[in-house]
């Protein structure tokens, strides 16, 4: 680990804090060299996922890019941003354990729009609209009108 102050390698673990909410270990380093302190994160590295597009093109998963989609979504809205973490979370894990190295993008749009769905139902239409690639208002009345009737 190199220090980011002074490039030393050598640096001791001063405090270390396991993080529930993305699974990565949190560690407070002092730089044996310049004594400065710096924090480190640890995660386990995961088989990488291959998201497969609707167009055959395919791309690494990304979970910043799945966060900040349903952060847009939630834009604006009371969701607290622990539930967001725990909507990836959730997704990730059903996506990483299914055993497949490739997922289609539509599937993990549809695990969005359910989770979406339980937790703020503006939130729900929006990514829908998106999602669903809302041409024009009709299609956000029928959303509504069928979400209206499943509730």
């Amino acid at each position: 680990m190199r220090c980011p102050h002074c490039e030393a390698s050598e640096s001791r673990v001063v405090e270390t804090r396991e993080n529930t909410t993305d699974g990565a270990t949190r560690r407070r380093r002092e730089c044996k060299e310049c004594d400065e302190r710096f924090t480190t994160y640890e995660r386990i590295e995961s088989p990488s996922l291959t998201v497969v597009k609707s167009d055959g093109s395919e791309e690494e998963f990304k979970r910043d890019k799945l966060k900040n989609g349903i952060e847009r979504a939630c834009q604006k809205r009371d969701v607290p941003q622990q539930k967001i973490e725990e909507i990836v979370d959730d997704i990730e894990t059903g996506l990483r354990s299914s055993g497949r190295e490739k997922i289609e993008s539509s599937e993990i749009g549809d695990r969005v729009i359910d989770k979406l769905k339980q937790v703020d139902e503006v939130a729900y239409v929006r990514f829908a609209s998106v999602y669903n690639s809302f041409d024009d208002v009709s299609a956000f009345e029928e959303e509504v009108e069928t979400l209206k009737t499943n509730t």
